[in-house]
């Protein structure tokens, strides 16, 4: 299975692909692409289409795994990821590529083993485990993240299937009440 995992962004948004084979993950190819921020937004949002086409075009992956978006401060910035966040899933969408979405804490949680994990310590565990000559710049490092935890759930939901075990219930689970 290849994925193209996607950390999006209206100036950088970081792109990552792996490929697993068996239990195997290899490195494929990741990058940010720098969007010019000296035109209109609208005009960015155009960059990030178009190159995110040539990034679909040229690696043809079997899935797509977007950071979903998280609450931030600043609503001005949330909404240009928003606006990203739909370019990128409409690209996805286009080109025919099924499309998972995990949120950054699960990613952290995943990949470091806790969800408030910085940004230096998702490149440094991704260039340890993926075997890379030097760290990949923090944004392309976050997509090889989301790559990575979308074939780890991948290769459980798989597992999962191959046992005959129903699927876990998405609902929480309900306490006893005591007393």
């Amino acid at each position: 299975m290849r994925v193209l995992g996607i950390d999006p962004g209206s100036r950088h948004l970081g792109w990552g692909l792996l490929v697993r084979h068996g239990t195997r993950v290899e490195h494929v190819a990741h990058g940010v692409i720098d969007i010019d921020t000296s035109g209109t937004f609208a005009g960015r949002l155009v960059e990030i289409d178009d190159e995110l086409g040539k990034v679909i075009a040229s690696h043809a992956p079997d899935a797509a795994a977007v950071e979903s978006l998280f609450f931030a401060k600043d609503a001005q910035s949330a909404a240009k990821l928003g606006h990203a966040r739909g370019v990128v899933l409409l690209r996805l969408a286009r080109a025919g590529v099924p499309i998972s979405e995990y949120p950054p804490a699960l990613v952290k949680r995943t990949i470091v083993g806790r969800g408030a994990a910085e940004k230096a310590q998702v490149a440094q565990v991704m260039t340890a485990v993926l075997r890379l000559a030097a760290p990949p710049r923090p944004d392309a490092a976050d997509a090889l993240a989301i790559a990575m935890t979308h074939l780890s759930a991948a290769g459980f939901a798989a597992a999962l299937a191959a046992s005959g075990a129903p699927a876990p219930s998405r609902s929480r689970p309900r306490r006893a009440r005591l007393g």
